[in-house]
């Protein structure tokens, strides 16, 4: 096949493109869309962390346990998770626009809740709602951003949508403890502005320069994502390091501004919103930092990052130290970095974008998963066995699992996780 072209276009690390690039028959969009395709993703995710801080002044009003804590929480996990099991295949069969379009208006329902909630179960439904909509954007979004992109960007494709979506994840909490503390109506202000960042997002999607798939593929709706015959250990190896690192900053986002308050005595939103802020920020960071290594060496280092984590958790819980709290939360953000940015990558240069949206909504499971079920054990084993025993006893059972992550990734064989 010929190749046409009417600029040059720069290699992965960016660079502008001053005209239209064709590969073939299909136009190369400017840079600048690659990274405006990823902004739907990172104002849905910062939906989806803005109540951390909150949800201490919601606890005063309304009156629950941290074990109803993170449950409230974990009913997010639930509508991610039962989104995921649709909205990959849909946005590989239809397109990315019918998938994201409806996520972003329930995204906005969403707001709508969590503005005016006056019970636990308003809560719930809020969680539940932003859960739908976070899962369809890790699925359909981000095939969305490797769409723009096209075939010669599939690395910085996958950087900005990991970016994009821990960056989000971040700024959601630092937002609401900002605002929570200096604007009035604590619960609702960052929820408007919120809801402008969702409506900007909608423009964008609505212009977004990716076609609908030509061919319409039969089968069932509904279910279990996977990856195509032979992408397997692929998958296998971004979720056994994914899922410790995305768990451990779950934890935090659930159960941390209860430790800040009920163990370290602090009780400042923006302290709490901060810590989660920069625990994202970190995520961001080390993405860009080691986006140049192999695939396995950033999932080995993130399994890494996500056991040091653990073992200064222990350690804060037990010397009552904020700032070895957030240095947990830190090497925390950088496990769950790296091992996204290893499994998406891993993850875009092997399956086909046909089939992408679903592979990537099949990390996502294997993620949100235990990071789901792991945090709602910690809060109601608090509960039981006090804070601290809690906390602890989570610290080893992750740290376990992320052990065992990073031993899964140096027993591959070098040639099977593609070093480039």
């Amino acid at each position: 096949m010929s190749q046409t072209r009417t600029s040059a276009v720069q290699g992965v690390d960016g660079g502008q493109q001053s005209g239209t690039t064709k590969v073939g028959e299909r136009a190369l969009a400017p840079l600048w869309w690659v990274w405006l395709a990823a902004w739907p993703v990172t104002a849905v995710f910062v939906l989806s962390n803005a109540a951390t801080p909150l949800y201490v002044l919601w606890q005063r009003d309304i009156g629950f346990s941290k074990g109803t804590l993170t449950v409230v929480f974990a009913f997010y996990i639930v509508g991610l998770i039962g989104s995921l099991l649709v909205s990959g295949v849909v946005s590989d069969r239809v397109g990315r626009k019918p998938v994201l379009v409806p996520a972003l208006v329930l995204a906005l329902l969403a707001c709508l809740i969590f503005a005016t909630a006056a019970s636990v179960a308003a809560l719930i439904v809020a969680r539940l709602f932003t859960g739908i909509a976070v899962g369809a954007v890790v699925s359909a979004g981000m095939a969305a951003v490797t769409d723009v992109a096209g075939p010669e960007r599939k690395r910085i494709a996958a950087l900005l949508a990991s970016c994009a979506m821990v960056f989000g994840a971040g700024l959601g909490p630092l937002l609401a403890g900002v605002l929570s503390e200096v604007a009035p109506a604590p619960t609702v202000t960052v929820f408007v502005v919120e809801a402008v960042l969702l409506i900007t997002a909608v423009l964008a999607v609505w212009r977004m320069p990716v076609a609908r798939p030509a061919v319409v593929k039969k089968g069932t709706w509904v279910r279990v994502p996977g990856v195509p015959k032979g992408n397997g250990r692929q998958l296998a190896l971004g979720i056994a390091v994914f899922a410790p690192g995305i768990t451990a900053t779950s934890f935090v986002l659930s159960l941390g501004p209860s430790l800040l308050s009920g163990l370290l005595g602090t009780t400042s939103r923006i302290v709490a919103g901060a810590m989660a802020f920069v625990m994202f920020l970190a995520a961001t960071g080390v993405q860009f930092a080691v986006q140049r290594l192999a695939r396995r060496t950033i999932l080995t280092a993130g399994a890494v990052s996500t056991t040091l984590s653990m073992i200064t958790l222990i350690v804060a819980v037990h010397t009552s130290s904020v700032a070895v709290l957030i240095a947990s939360a830190l090497l925390a953000g950088a496990g769950q970095g790296m091992g996204q940015l290893g499994g998406l990558s891993l993850l875009n240069s092997s399956v086909p974008s046909q089939r992408l949206a679903e592979a990537n909504a099949a990390l996502n499971v294997g993620g949100y998963i235990p990071a789901g079920i792991l945090p709602v054990s910690a809060g109601y084993l608090s509960d039981a066995v006090g804070l601290t025993n809690g906390a602890t006893i989570f610290g080893v059972v992750l740290m376990g699992l992320a052990v065992i992550g990073g031993l899964v990734v140096l027993a591959t064989r070098r040639q099977a996780t593609d070093p480039a």
